[in-house]
């Protein structure tokens, strides 16, 4: 199980989400999702992401390289997980319940509040409209593209959003950062903390790591 410290930046509160990667490369908690759980699907793009919080937000910031790019979702609560996708999973540790972002590099989303894979209740439309983004990836969808792509996208997740109270935060959650690709020419399922199953599963809390406040 891996840990983490997300540290204070309160900088970010007043800054816009478009302009705040070189704060958050400099002073927030930078991950690797980089764990290949699965030897059936070896591909490992560079994936990596920054974690800190402001005095409302939980901010994060992706950054991949890999050798094609995919991004046929453009809807929220559409599959985006078949897309070039990065994701974020989290849960309180005293909940019997958990919750999954997931983005593709347009930074389209889908979100839900969980019991299970197949157990969810999604996002409403004004929930997602909550989640800001800022993708540096910015058309229409399309079809995969085989070529070395970076892309990054910055996003904010409002505590209260995830059922957290901004002004008295718990000790630590739990949580998992991945990076996925499930429709792509070279299907990938990393994850930051490992995983040991014997099939590619996300969904999976007893594997979360944590992330202390």
């Amino acid at each position: 199980m891996e840990t983490l410290k997300v540290p204070y930046l309160p900088t970010l509160d007043v800054l816009d989400l478009s302009s705040i990667n070189f704060v958050m490369e400099e002073k927030a908690y930078r991950g690797f999702i980089n764990v290949v759980n699965w030897q059936a699907y070896p591909y490992l793009p560079v994936a990596i992401f920054d974690i800190a919080r402001g005095s409302k937000d939980l901010y994060l910031h992706f950054f991949v390289r890999s050798h094609s790019v995919r991004a046929e979702n453009g809807l929220d609560s559409s599959p985006v997980y078949q897309d070039s996708c990065v994701e974020f999973f989290m849960k309180k540790p005293d909940s019997d319940t958990y919750m999954n972002f997931e983005f593709n590099c347009l930074g389209t989303c889908d979100a839900a509040r969980r019991r299970s894979r197949l157990e969810k209740d999604s996002l409403k439309p004004d929930e997602y409209a909550r989640i800001r983004r800022s993708p540096s990836i910015k058309s229409k969808p399309f079809a995969e593209k085989c070529e070395v792509t970076v892309w990054d996208l910055t996003v904010a997740i409002p505590f209260d959003l995830m059922g957290l109270d901004a002004d008295n935060l718990p000790e630590k959650i739990l949580g998992n950062f991945y990076k996925c690709g499930d429709a792509c020419m070279r299907p990938h399922y990393l994850s930051w903390s490992p995983i040991d199953l014997p099939e590619p599963d996300f969904h999976c809390p007893g594997f979360f790591g944590e992330l202390y406040f």
